[in-house]
């Protein structure tokens, strides 16, 4: 299918998932899969009314699965800006492979533990999920390593055509989601649980589930996986600055991101609320 469809009626759009699956087809094809998976998984959770910790069995699978959707998504769309011949490598081709199958092993944890009406996260019965809970654990830091090496290579591509502020935040974004989402998801396993203090479910913030009666850790842990999003989105703006002006602003937003995330984090250990 051609990435380019030429319509009478205006403009080329772009075909969006030709598109991607041309920079990247094992991540836009995992992508994908993802979002297909969440029409069956919505469907659970609407005929099955089985709850954990006061929460639809099903929910925490749904939610993994836009996570992971929209990470594999834009890793397929930044794949164009790696430098040449990177894709094509072999050893990328079974980097690739690899980040693939630990997402898809990830995901089958999800929905088994789900189908079974038990916690994936935080299992304590002396089960087979506690035992396997830190082995998911080291899958999530490997599948999460793929923004470490985008952020790393795009960053030294000494022949990159990028404007400098977007290569500086398209850089400092992917690295960062990778080493403040380590520092968040550990913290997060370290503990009995996301809640702090007197936090529940029951007033939960709508569509995200983050707890307005206490602190939760998972939004710091949010934030930190979207860095690959939010810091390059500000980069694009301030690649209209002159170069160096831009870049200036880019490592200072990006500064500034990581004490927010922090606070946030604190914010929780505290057993307040985000937004207080």
């Amino acid at each position: 299918m051609s990435a380019i469809v030429t319509s009478r009626a205006g403009p080329a759009r772009l075909d969006l998932m030709a598109e991607l699956h041309r920079r990247e087809p094992r991540f836009a094809a995992m992508g994908l899969i993802m979002l297909m998976l969440m029409l069956p998984t919505a469907f659970a959770a609407l005929v099955d009314l089985r709850a954990v910790s006061g929460v639809n069995v099903w929910i925490k699978p749904l939610k993994f699965q836009a996570s992971l959707a929209a990470y594999l998504l834009t890793l397929a769309w930044f794949a164009a800006f790696l430098p040449a011949g990177v894709t094509d490598a072999r050893w990328y081709r079974r980097y690739s492979a690899l980040v693939v199958g630990m997402v898809g092993i990830e995901m089958l944890w999800l929905m088994g533990a789900s189908f079974y009406g038990v916690p994936s996260h935080f299992n304590r019965d002396g089960g087979f999920l506690e035992i396997v809970y830190p082995v998911m654990g080291l899958f999530a830091i490997g599948l999460t390593t793929a923004t470490l090496v985008y952020g790393v290579l795009i960053g030294r591509d000494p022949r990159s055509t990028l404007a400098p502020a977007m290569r500086a935040s398209l850089s400092l974004g992917l690295v960062l989601t990778f080493v403040l989402t380590v520092l968040a998801a550990g913290f997060l396993a370290g503990g009995q649980g996301h809640f702090v203090g007197e936090a529940t479910t029951a007033s939960a913030l709508p569509v995200l589930g983050w707890a307005r009666d206490g602190g939760d850790l998972r939004v710091a842990h949010f934030f930190a996986t979207h860095a690959m999003q939010i810091i390059p989105a500000f980069g694009l703006m301030a690649s209209a600055l002159p170069a160096r002006q831009g870049v200036i602003v880019v490592q200072v937003f990006a500064a500034g991101f990581v004490v927010f995330t922090g606070l946030v984090l604190f914010q929780a250990m505290r057993g307040l609320p985000f937004p207080g």
